[in-house]
């Protein structure tokens, strides 16, 4: 195991995320992962409540990735999970208006498919938690 193989996990999640590739994005979480985002009141419990939530975006509010980009990733390797903390960099469009957020993101990956330490596995994120940049910092 290695922190690479968590980084490009990360990385093909955040390129998915950032073309729009809806099929992509989700595959990259398990069905059981949580989402908590401080631009919602409450929790999404399953990649289920987060998909219909997007594509409600898309249907009713005309949500559109225009780019996305990751910096300052740090991994934390906790045997078959780890902790990826990173900024993110990210242009919106909702509702034929553009949005430029600068967040702070943890997401948590956990090693799928692997029955013994030697097999290498799938990490696919189990956890999203998405912070509002705090005040005063520059960007990134």
């Amino acid at each position: 195991m290695s922190t690479h193989e968590v980084l490009q996990a990360a990385a093909d999640l955040v390129a998915a995320f950032a073309r729009n590739d809806r099929a992509a994005y989700f595959d990259a979480f398990t069905a059981d992962a949580s989402f908590v985002f401080h631009t919602l009141p409450q929790p999404l419990l399953s990649r289920d409540a987060y998909q219909a939530l997007w594509d409600s975006w898309r249907r009713d509010e005309g949500f559109e990735v225009l780019s996305c980009a990751s910096s300052n990733a740090f991994v934390s390797l906790q045997g078959d999970v780890a902790v990826l903390m990173h900024d993110v960099a990210t242009e919106l469009r909702m509702n034929g208006e553009q949005f430029f957020s600068q967040e702070r993101e943890t997401i948590v990956f956990k090693r799928q498919g692997a029955r013994t330490q030697q097999e290498q596995g799938l990490w696919l994120a189990c956890h999203e938690h998405l912070s509002a940049m705090p005040e005063g910092l520059p960007p990134p």
